[in-house]
């Protein structure tokens, strides 16, 4: 199949290697624009761009995509098919009009849940035993299309979001393959979503590590394990941010309020939550590298009864 590709970070940089591995003419690959970095300002090639490159494939990268003239530059291409895997930007009906198959969406979660932004964070923030990734036929809604093939991906204890954005990239990528398979040869199923069992998520910022030691010890845990490795979780110790990186849920509970180190020990720093403890055992205190609390404890002494404010 004549493929346009839409995509932008390494998540999807394995969709557009399968694809080419596959034998599919990806004949334009669509990225957001490169942005500047360092305190040089020079542009760096989105992951997705790098990888086209890299391929000898064109690169095409609007700074809006619903802009007529970027419509039309698509349009020129004459695609069977679009793959639009994160690409950052609502895809218009002009564009989702222009294959004869369709724009098809490789979705990181078991829709209808977790449609919208962050999908693999969110499935570590809130705990759940099974994610998995999604292909749809793209329509005007936001993840509201037809689904053709699911994945299912069991969530491990220590997952961490960097950790499952590998896994379900990985994922993702042959079930495309399959999916362009099914469509080119007309065995595709497509199923309407039940958006009465639709959830939404938003967006993951900063704010959001901002640790509340008044939650549950593994509600935390998984917050901790859910923002790694951007933006991370964090607290206040003294005057600085303790980013906290590692953590396990202890079985005990004691009387101190919220956010007392209730134990420090060689290895870790036990702090009371609102129910339960949490044991540290790799933190970054600001200014420093990532460490294991051992380390950290050696260069930098904490009392018992000391309290981590809330970031």
């Amino acid at each position: 199949m004549r493929v346009i590709f839409m995509g932008t970070p390494d998540f999807a940089v394995g969709t557009l290697e399968e694809l080419i591995r596959a034998g599919h003419e990806v004949v334009l690959a669509v990225s957001q624009p490169d942005k500047a970095v360092g305190r040089s300002k020079a542009l760096k090639y989105t992951p997705v761009k790098a990888c086209a490159v890299a391929h000898g494939i064109e690169v095409y990268q609007p700074n809006r995509i619903r802009e007529p003239e970027a419509v039309e530059y698509l349009r020129k291409y004459q695609p069977d098919i679009i793959i639009v895997e994160a690409f950052g930007q609502i895809i218009p009906k002009e564009i989702l009009d222009i294959p004869p198959y369709g724009c098809i969406n490789v979705h990181a979660s078991l829709l209808p849940k977790y449609r919208g932004a962050s999908p693999i964070q969110w499935a570590v923030i809130h705990g759940d035993k099974v994610t998995g990734v999604t292909t749809m036929r793209m329509d005007e809604g936001l993840d509201t299309g037809d689904m053709i093939l699911k994945e299912e991906v069991a969530v491990r204890e220590d997952e961490t979001a960097g950790s499952l954005f590998e896994r379900l990239s990985e994922v993702g990528a042959k079930l495309c393959v399959k999916t362009v398979e099914a469509i080119e040869n007309g065995t595709a199923v497509y199923t309407p979503q039940d958006s009465a069992k639709a959830t939404h998520t938003a967006k993951i910022d900063k704010e959001l590590g901002r640790i509340d030691w008044s939650r549950p010890a593994e509600e935390i845990e998984c917050l901790i394990r859910g923002l790694d490795p951007w933006p991370s979780a964090y607290t206040r110790l003294e005057d600085k941010i303790l980013k906290i990186w590692k953590a396990n849920v202890v079985g005990e509970t004691g009387n101190a309020a919220p956010g007392c180190i209730v134990k420090v020990a060689k290895d870790t720093i036990w702090v009371q939550t609102g129910k339960g403890i949490l044991s540290l055992l790799e933190v970054q205190l600001e200014g420093k590298k990532r460490m294991t609390t051992e380390a950290f404890l050696n260069g930098y002494p904490v009392e018992e009864g000391t309290y981590f404010k809330r970031g």
